[in-house]
């Protein structure tokens, strides 16, 4: 059924409509959709080098759009007045994502709001998952978005440039190694901000938040569920 699926995707990459089909693909993957848009996005740039800052750029635009959809699905259609859990996240936690990753989340979202959405964003976590709980424990709107375009920006524009400044060998990189590299930028990241703390500020919150830090992205790799997993391992094996 991935397969299948992921076949879908890559054949729009030789249609007309392919800057469409990845603009949907985008929005949708960021609320529901289980295949990351990368697959779409690469084989576009590969196909027109030249474009690939527009694909970057309709990509973001999509998954942006997406973002939202699901921080309003998680905090308008998640539970019941009486705080049942609706169809929709019964559906959810059936076919997408587990209770578990979902509470998992929600408890990483507690302590570290911008940094978690940002994780999510950029890393090859299922990003649906963080968009949904986002809204469904309410974190703040504003920040959400801003932490949405700052990570999915960053990602799509890696590739596009990676893309169009070495062409199809680079291909190769980016599917052996692109994730891993976001996994370990991502954590540069939130280090040089914790590092920021502990020379502005007291010693003993630098040394907290750069543990906080840590674990904010090892809990984060933890919170995708094994249903998850095998999405992405295709994805990585067969692009």
């Amino acid at each position: 059924m991935v397969k299948k699926l992921y076949n879908w995707v890559l054949s729009w990459s030789d249609s007309r409509w392919g800057w469409l089909a990845l603009l949907f693909i985008a929005l949708f993957e960021a609320s529901w959709f289980p295949l990351p848009p990368d697959i779409l996005l690469i084989a576009l740039c590969l196909g027109m080098p030249k474009k690939s800052f527009r694909f970057a750029t309709i990509c973001l635009i999509g998954s942006i759009v997406g973002a939202a959809l699901g921080y309003g699905i998680g905090h308008f259609l998640w539970v019941t007045p009486s705080g049942d859990h609706t169809a929709i996240a019964t559906f959810f936690y059936d076919h997408v994502f587990s209770v578990e990753s979902f509470n998992n989340v929600g408890s990483l979202y507690d302590r570290f709001n911008f940094w978690i959405v940002f994780t999510a964003g950029f890393t090859p976590l299922p990003f649906k998952l963080f968009t949904i709980a986002g809204g469904m424990f309410s974190i703040n709107f504003v920040m959400f978005i801003i932490a949405s375009i700052v990570a999915r920006g960053m990602r799509f524009f890696l590739i596009g440039w990676l893309i169009w400044r070495y062409g199809a060998p680079i291909k190769v990189f980016i599917d052996k190694y692109f994730n891993l590299l976001a996994t370990l930028l991502a954590a540069m990241l939130i280090g040089f901000t914790a590092l920021a703390f502990w020379l502005f500020g007291s010693g003993d919150s630098g040394e907290s938040a750069t543990e906080e830090s840590i674990q904010m992205v090892e809990s984060a790799e933890s919170a995708d569920s094994e249903d998850n997993e095998t999405e992405y391992d295709v994805t990585i094996e067969k692009l």
